[in-house]
């Protein structure tokens, strides 16, 4: 059977079961369980009232159960075993992980990206955003800003490859150390300053999406609050810090933990560029290093970043519905 024919036939028995799911479990919720009776036919509709959303939400909470709620729950039982999976260990898995350097520096890197990059991209896209919408061209810088999101994390690690190369004649920071009298330099072999490094390429990739939506942010700022402190005195800096800043904060807010969230979960820059050598390793991969050789570390190391990850989840999600 052709792959097309496969699909088609995926789609006609995905879309045609949720079909007749809703259409039975319907008629049994009306003909079976709450039939209409004259003595308490009125009782019986509002029970099948009450039961219904349920029968509706019913396949949505079975596919989160399934392919979200089981594989966090497998995953942490199986970091309480051993390398080969046939031992319980308990907590070992993590407690030899939070007792080496290896992990204390994929940690300590992981924060630091925490703090750099969703702060950094934010700050570009507010400061973009502003200045190109003061520009004739502003939609074509726009465009060419927004340009690195269409690239893969992979695709813009060996443009930056490239960028950061020792060879004068193809790396920009070589040649222009070469150009001052400097010898070359692998920057990417710098302690600590390496991680920086490697920041600006997520840098320069998110900075178009914070551009994008902090920009149609500052078109639905009110004109009159505006035009009311021009009246009243106030400078471009006071407009755009005092009047249009807090008016936009909840979405400066929602776009920060939004990248803050991708930046946890980042790995392809880091390992497309020095795989986590020279002290840049991050927590994902740290992780790839046990993935194929100890499933119980990997699981643990799975695991840590999924709490890590979820406060900052939960905390995008309330910011965004208080923004709506």
């Amino acid at each position: 059977m052709s792959p097309m024919l496969q699909g088609i036939l995926t789609i006609l028995i995905g879309v045609g079961g949720c079909v007749a799911y809703f259409y039975f479990s319907n008629m049994v919720l009306d003909k079976v369980i709450f039939p209409p009776r004259k003595d308490d036919q009125g009782r019986n509709i509002h029970r099948a009232t009450m039961v219904r959303p349920w029968l509706f939400l019913f396949p949505a909470m079975f596919a989160l159960g399934l392919y979200l709620v089981y594989p966090v729950i497998g995953s942490f039982w199986r970091s309480l075993f051993n390398r080969a999976g046939t031992e319980f260990i308990g907590l070992g898995n993590y407690t030899q992980m939070f007792s080496e350097s290896g992990f204390r520096t994929a940690l300590f890197n992981n924060f630091l990206w925490v703090l750099v990059v969703p702060a950094a991209s934010t700050f570009f896209g507010l400061l973009v955003a502003q200045l190109t919408d003061r520009l004739k061209w502003g939609n074509i810088a726009k465009s060419l800003i927004f340009m690195p999101m269409a690239i893969s994390f992979v695709g813009a690690s060996l443009i930056w490859k490239f960028v950061y190369a020792n060879d004068p004649d193809i790396g920009i920071i070589n040649a222009v150390r070469d150009y001052v009298g400097l010898s070359p330099v692998d920057v990417l072999q710098i302690p600590f300053w390496n991680n920086f490094f490697l920041m600006v390429i997520l840098i320069w990739i998110q900075t178009g999406f914070a551009m994008v939506i902090l920009s149609a942010a500052l078109r639905g700022i009110p004109e009159e609050t505006i035009e009311a402190a021009i009246i009243d005195g106030a400078n471009p800096f006071q407009v755009f810090f005092r009047i249009k800043v807090p008016q936009i904060m909840g979405t400066i807010v929602v776009v920060w933990t939004t990248i803050t969230i991708l930046v946890l979960k980042v790995f392809d820059i880091v390992y497309a560029m020095t795989g986590g050598n020279f002290d840049t390793a991050i927590l994902p991969s740290y992780m790839m290093t046990y993935m194929f050789r100890d499933d119980g570390r990997a699981t643990a190391v799975a695991f840590v970043i999924m709490i890590i990850v979820l406060p900052v989840m939960i905390w995008n999600i309330r910011q965004a519905r208080k923004e709506m």
